[in-house]
């Protein structure tokens, strides 16, 4: 009868710790990588929150200023990727190539970030 309960333990266990990985979206559910987008504009926010690091930026296009929306990964991966919390700021100007979301709106995930010059 103990090793029955440890089985079915065990088997709740795992099942619980694979519904996080059940509820990740994938990347082309809603960025669509044939389509990238180059913005190059001022940081206005940094929101470093799960499960997504953002930041927000204002970019001139011919009319007026558009504010975008740059998605990058965790949190966690930013950092393994050498990232700090404040390595991007308001005011700082970067110049962001990314995927353009499907649904057409001012949100990308960004493939490749530069600062540029302020």
């Amino acid at each position: 009868m103990g090793s029955k309960r440890i089985v079915c333990s065990a088997f709740v266990i795992l099942l619980f710790a694979a519904i996080p990985v059940l509820a990740h979206h994938s990347l082309e559910a809603a960025y669509n990588p044939h389509d990238t987008v180059k913005l190059d504009g001022i940081v206005t926010k940094v929101d470093w929150s799960n499960p997504h690091v953002h930041f927000f930026i204002d970019v001139k296009n011919a009319k007026d200023v558009v504010n975008w929306q740059v998605e990058l990964g965790s949190p966690g991966a930013q950092i393994l990727r050498g990232w700090k919390i404040d390595t991007v700021r308001p005011g700082d100007r970067v110049i962001v190539s990314a995927y353009r979301a499907r649904d057409g709106s001012n949100l990308g995930f960004a493939r490749n970030i530069t600062k540029g010059s302020r």
